[in-house]
């Protein structure tokens, strides 16, 4: 419906890996590979954010880059301040339709123990927070949030974490919604 659309990733992993196995071929690790491949995702205007840990290759992180997508690692988002950042990630999609996609274990696993992959060394709950917030104003078409696992999470604060975000999803399409009303007010057209 929307054509190729930008990638808004939060993740720890790049997802762009691919698999000499054949059974392995459709991991969860490849995904965003295949989709590039499929001409669903435009990577010239696409970022991902939060890359660490080990990958099975040491140019790991370059497929993704190859692909056309702005690869910053946990090290290159904590550089920037939160309003740097999602200036850069405005910048990047511009007024083109967006996708945004977080994995839990974006969070360190202090936040989101309850998850399949955790990596240490990521980003507090008001960190992510403050970080989708800076994205009010873009054409967010969908989100999705993965790699919950309830049951690796005896205190649940995992699914606690990932229910926030997803209500920071719903609310920057509610801010959205309220510019794009106020914007279509002001030009005289009643909504």
């Amino acid at each position: 419906a929307h054509g190729p659309v930008c990638l808004v990733h939060f993740d720890s992993h790049s997802d762009t890996g691919r698999s000499k196995f054949p059974e392995r071929m459709w991991s969860h690790g490849a995904v965003f590979s295949y989709a590039v491949d499929e001409g669903l995702i435009d990577a010239q205007h696409s970022i991902q954010m939060g890359m660490r840990g080990s990958t099975f290759k040491a140019s790991g992180l370059d497929d993704a880059r190859e692909m056309g997508f702005e690869v910053m690692t946990t090290d290159d988002v904590r550089q920037l301040s939160i309003p740097e950042l999602c200036e850069k990630i405005k910048q990047r999609v511009g007024d083109r339709p967006v996708f945004l996609t977080f994995d839990i274990d974006f969070l360190d696993p202090v936040y989101a123990p309850g998850t399949g992959t955790p990596e240490v060394g990521g980003f507090t709950t008001y960190e992510a927070q403050q970080m989708l917030r800076g994205l009010a104003g873009l054409d967010f078409i969908g989100f999705d949030l993965v790699e919950v696992l309830p049951d690796r999470d005896s205190n649940q604060i995992t699914a606690l974490n990932a229910a926030n975000i997803a209500f920071e999803f719903v609310s920057l399409l509610a801010v959205r919604r309220r510019m794009d009303s106020m914007t279509e007010l002001q030009s005289g057209i009643t909504v």
